[in-house]
């Protein structure tokens, strides 16, 4: 995990941005905003969702399967690590 542990600060300051935007989804429900300033906002937290999620991903690809000095059962470890994350969110 040393990537995020490297990455650390711009990982928390992207989360923290999720979460402000979550807050601010579940204040415009208990206001009952209108339906597609809702919608916007599940849009822009999907999006940043998204994209802490392949900041993450590339992390763990360049940090461990690119790794030179990983065996190739390591490294095979790895790859399935990845597809299953992959897979999970995915579905």
């Amino acid at each position: 995990m040393a990537h995020t542990i490297r990455g650390k600060s711009k990982l928390l300051t992207r989360v923290r941005r999720i979460k402000g935007q979550s807050e601010a989804l579940e204040r415009a429900l208990e206001q009952e905003i209108d339906c597609v300033a809702i919608l916007q906002q599940i849009a822009a937290i999907r999006g940043a969702v998204n994209g802490l999620m392949a900041e993450v991903l590339e992390g763990h690809i360049r940090g461990h399967l690119g790794a030179t000095e990983a065996t190739p059962e390591q490294r095979q470890e790895d790859v399935e690590q990845v597809v299953a994350a992959v897979r999970s969110y995915l579905k």
